[in-house]
């Protein structure tokens, strides 16, 4: 089954919907998006343009397997998994979730929001074990006042 991504004002996601796959086969038998935005079209009425394919197994840039193993990486398409509310980057390719805080920005690689001072610092070998034994609860939460990672630790 393929997916569409219907947007709305501003490139806003405002659904997703399934198309099976036969019916996207252009004249040589070939899965076709183009096919798909017309019958898309032609089913509920809006504009072919405005429907962008998606991919339910690329999430990051990366694409998953359905064991949930990564994959062949030519298979991801734009980025990430088209949801509602959602917003479609066309200059990128790209379909954005939510901006997550205000000072974080775009990672175009990787398709995801990043905090301005780079990604969380990693726990420390004693915090992870107490973590796996479940004697503690060690993550690092991002402080948009403070621009900082902090360490909280909710006890179990």
């Amino acid at each position: 089954m393929a997916h569409f991504a219907k947007l709305g004002v501003n490139g806003k996601v405002i659904a997703v919907h399934g198309l099976d796959n036969d019916q996207m086969l252009n004249a040589d038998g070939q899965e076709d998006e183009s096919v798909g935005q017309q019958r898309l079209q032609q089913i509920h009425g809006w504009p072919a343009e405005m429907w962008i394919q998606t991919s339910y197994n690329t999430h990051d840039c990366k694409y998953y397997n359905q064991d949930g193993s990564e994959g062949d990486k030519s298979k991801a398409l734009r980025g990430n998994y088209a949801g509602i509310g959602y917003t479609w980057d066309e200059d990128n390719n790209i379909f954005w979730p939510k901006k997550p805080y205000t000072s974080w920005v775009k990672d175009i690689a990787s398709a995801t929001w990043k905090s301005p001072i780079g990604d969380a610092p990693a726990l420390t070998a004693e915090q992870t074990s107490q973590n796996e034994a479940g004697t503690h609860r060690w993550n690092y939460v991002w402080n948009e006042e403070g621009q900082s990672w902090d360490l909280t630790d909710k006890q179990a």
